[in-house]
């Protein structure tokens, strides 16, 4: 008897949550090495489908759904989204980086990397917080930080967000990160440990600029 499914193919990461994001990446780290297992997982948490489901398509199906998802999957590179609206509550980008509060601050460096992993979620509940107020233009304020609570919330926000956010707070890190080794190597009276350390954490960023696209490329070859 033939089987009837219904596909939703997404067009782009507007189409994919950060909780389909997180749970395909943990299930792609033990497959890295699997192109098959790779493009079998896409398939299962970007478009819903069982592993039953992939094997009764025929190839024509196969490759369609195979072509759609990797029209897209490459291109994470998004605009910053100043505004993001939750259950009818808009939350603001912080207009302030330099002059963040020291709570929120504190919270951000608890983190060993930047990367969009189980922790990302806790990082926008930082970064965002409800709109205070706008005035003229484009500015506006938002809420004091309090604590970083309730920040699960950010599981149901669509991946052009996210990336919006993890590209330009990469690039400013990375920036910071050349700024202040080139200031090293013309200065003298620095401890003899904090280049290497710097390197490091400028290493690691770029690692988790690479994990976004380890994927796609893979599955491209």
């Amino acid at each position: 008897m033939k089987k009837t499914i219904q596909i939703t193919m997404p067009e782009t990461w507007a189409d994919i949550t950060l909780k389909q994001y997180l749970a395909l990446q943990y299930d792609l780290e033990a497959y890295k090495d699997d192109e098959e297992a790779i493009m079998s997982f896409m398939m299962i948490h970007l478009c819903g489908l069982s592993v039953e489901d992939i094997s009764g398509l025929s190839r024509t199906s196969y490759n369609q759904l195979k072509e759609s998802i990797l029209s897209f999957v490459n291109n994470t590179q998004h605009e910053l989204a100043r505004y993001i609206t939750i259950g009818g509550i808009e939350y603001g980008f912080e207009p302030n980086l330099a002059n963040m509060s020291y709570g929120a601050y504190c919270d951000m460096t608890r983190y060993d990397s930047i990367a969009i992993d189980k922790n990302w979620p806790k990082i926008m509940n930082i970064l965002y917080r409800p709109v205070d107020k706008k005035g003229m233009g484009e500015t506006y304020s938002i809420e004091k930080y309090i604590t970083n609570t309730n920040w699960d919330k950010w599981l149901d926000v669509s991946m052009d967000k996210h990336f919006g956010c993890f590209f330009l707070f990469v690039n400013i890190s990375m920036d910071l990160l050349n700024a202040t080794l080139n200031s090293l190597t013309t200065t003298t009276a620095v401890p003899h440990n904090l280049k290497p350390i710097l390197e490091r954490s400028g290493k690691v960023i770029q690692q988790s600029l690479n994990l976004q696209t380890e994927t796609s490329n893979k599955s491209t070859k």
